[in-house]
Formats: structure tokens, sequence, C-alpha cells
């Protein structure tokens, strides 16, 4: 992964908005109507959306996950194992607030589409759309000065997260499935040059979701039994090839019952990865930067804080931005700061909280604070 050798690099988190056309694509293949041209459309939009962050002043970029549905669900088209829905089961913070939940619900908030139960042996179906996503990204990627390239996809927690299992006889021995499994893919993307981003929210999120009705002891514990199957399918892959996304949920919301930092940290360090992405610009997690000032963090990881919140529309303040990035440069060092977002703007497939062209002037917004707090480090 690059460093931000003499000037602080940008990047995101991952998602981007989809165009109509890309939406029709991945509802149609989700439905069963395949659209015409799919496969040209989606690559056509991977090349636009990699030439838009690159216009912006990002320099770390991603395909915006232009192929897939959500981060968590796409994987039913590639492991074995996954069929149906299962039940939704709101965050913890969003029960306490049943007027607000309704609201999201009825407005649009609360994207639909199936999430598949596990309910048979969880194996490789289908490389194909892996390597059809890494091939449209080497390519759009050939074609701009972009400083590197990054590739998202799902940890096993995160897939255990939102695909109940209703087929192995322990939550452990369904991450291990879901380990073996996924480590194809992972190796995949870091062979083709990219780097590899394991998207994580079950460390942050899983604490008022999947485990929500567990002891601080009993999270913990099972968080920690996450991070193990997560390494184990890493096993062979440098960690300056991965980076790990932990967040509390990409939504709109009271948030109290996030996990603190202080709690998650920890859990989070025993990743084998070189970087670690995370919420620091909303308002519930703003002030964690001190948790990793007093943290005894690893002298090789880098840290992506997210200095641009990804649920307003609110563009912040280039002077606010560079702020953001000191305060973690003046923990770590300049050289193991890159300027990130807290989550992605398209978490779902033609849902997302930030209107589009406010997405990338937030981009640009991004970009301009980075060079200011340059200016100012080096």
């Amino acid at each position: 992964m690059q460093h931000s050798t003499d000037r602080i690099l940008t990047t995101h988190v991952g998602s981007l908005p989809r165009s109509k056309a890309v939406t029709d694509v991945v509802f149609g293949h989700e439905q069963g109507t395949p659209v015409d041209n799919a496969e040209s459309i989606i690559a056509a939009a991977v090349k636009e959306v990699v030439a838009k962050q690159v216009s912006t002043g990002v320099d770390i970029v991603s395909d915006g996950e232009m192929s897939k549905i959500s981060y968590a669900t796409y994987i039913k088209d590639r492991i074995t194992g996954f069929e149906g829905d299962s039940e939704r089961q709101p965050p913890s913070d969003l029960e306490e607030f049943p007027g607000f939940l309704e609201r999201q619900a009825s407005s649009g908030g609360t994207p639909t589409y199936s999430r598949p139960c596990c309910v048979a042996d969880i194996r490789v179906k289908d490389m194909g759309p892996a390597e059809d996503d890494i091939r449209n990204m080497t390519q759009a990627l050939a074609a701009t000065p972009a400083t590197e390239g990054f590739m998202n996809a799902a940890s096993p927690g995160v897939i255990a997260l939102f695909q109940p299992n209703r087929h192995y006889p322990s939550h452990e021995q369904y991450l291990q499935a879901l380990a073996d499994a996924m480590a194809a893919e992972y190796r995949a993307i870091v062979d083709a040059g990219l780097v590899l981003q394991l998207d994580s929210p079950d460390l942050g999120l899983g604490r008022h979701m999947l485990f929500k009705g567990k002891s601080e002891a009993e999270y913990q514990a099972l968080a920690n039994l996450h991070v193990e199957a997560l390494n184990h399918a890493l096993e062979g892959i440098s960690p300056e090839r991965v980076r790990l996304h932990v967040c509390w949920g990409n939504y709109e919301g009271p948030h109290h019952h996030d996990a603190p930092m202080e709690l998650v940290l920890p859990i989070a360090l025993k990743a084998n990865v070189g970087a670690l992405l995370f919420e620091s610009a909303n308002p519930r997690h703003a002030h964690e930067w001190e948790v990793f000032a007093e943290a005894n963090l690893p002298e090789d990881l880098l840290l992506v804080p997210g200095v641009i919140d990804s649920t307003t529309n609110f563009i912040e303040h280039p002077r606010l931005v560079a702020q953001r990035i000191r305060r973690f440069a003046d923990i770590v060092g300049r050289e193991r700061v890159i300027a990130g977002t807290d989550c992605g703007f398209s978490t779902f497939a033609g849902f997302g909280a930030v209107d589009e062209d406010i997405v990338y002037a937030k981009l640009e917004s991004l970009a301009q604070g980075a060079a200011l707090a340059s200016q100012e480090l080096w």
C-alpha cells in the first residue's frame, strides 16, 4: 500500500452512487430479469467512476462497487449455500425510537432486497463475477494517473452478520466455512495488483445487531472469533496488501448504542492488515481520535480516518478536513495517515443519503483539506 510520503494521500471507503442504468443491471440480475449488454454497462460505469474519482483529487480509488447490489449480499452469486430471504433485525438504537424507524422505512430509507440464509455447505461457486470486477477495475485504473486501486470484499464476519446461519452446527463452524470460501476472492484481488479492502462492520455494527442480546464479554469473544476467521482467510497474503474497514452502520440515526472505540479497537488490531479505516467525522465518533492517542498502535499500521461524513449533504469545509487530518498525523506521524471517508456513499445500489453531485463535491473538499494539511505538515 502507498504511504503519504510527501503529502497526505486521499481515498474513500468504496461504494459510490450508481447510475440508473447500473441500478437496472444489478436489480435485473437480482430479480432474474437480466438486462441486455449488462457486462458492457458495468465496464463503462467502472471506467467512468474511476475517472471521476481521479478528477476530484482522490488518489487511491475503487470501482465504486458498481456490480454489487450491496457490500455483503453479493456473495450469494460467488459462493454456494445461500438461498431465500431472512427476517430483518433492526439495530438496537433504532428499536428505542420506533417512530423514527417507521419514518425511515416509509420514506425509502430502508433498502429492500433479499438477504439469503445459509442453508447448505459453503464453497466456491463461481469466480467469474470476481474476475469480471478485477478486469474492469484494472483496465479503468490503467487509463488514469491514480496512485493506487483497491477493491472491496466482504469479510466472513459481515457475511455472517447479514446472512443468518441455518445449516452449520455452530457460529464458529459457519465462520470457518465462510473464511475458506472467501479466501479465493481475496487472493484473486491481491494477485491482480489491487489492494484488498475487507469490509468488517460486524466488529462495530455487530454489537447492536448480531450481538445486541449479548453481554460485553460475550460480544468481545464473538468479535474475536470473527477476526480469527478473517485472519484464516488471509493466510499467505501480506498485510501490506490489505486494509480493513470498521464502522457502526452507514445510516443516519441515534447511534447511542454504538460500541465505543475503546472496545472495538483492540479487537480490530488483531487483524493481519496494514491499514485501518474507521469512522471519525460523524457526531457519534468524532471525539474518538483520543482513543488512538492513548492506544498502543503497531508501528507499521496506516490509519485512514473518516474525515468526511457519508450520511449528510453538508460539504465539510477543507479547513475542518485539514484539522481532522492533523489530529491523527500528530498521533502516528504524517506518513502513516491517509484521509478517508466514514463509510461508502452508496452502500446499497439505488440508495444513498447523499446526493450524487454532492458526493463528488465532498470528495473534492476531502482533497482540498488534504492539500491544506500537507502544506502544514511538510
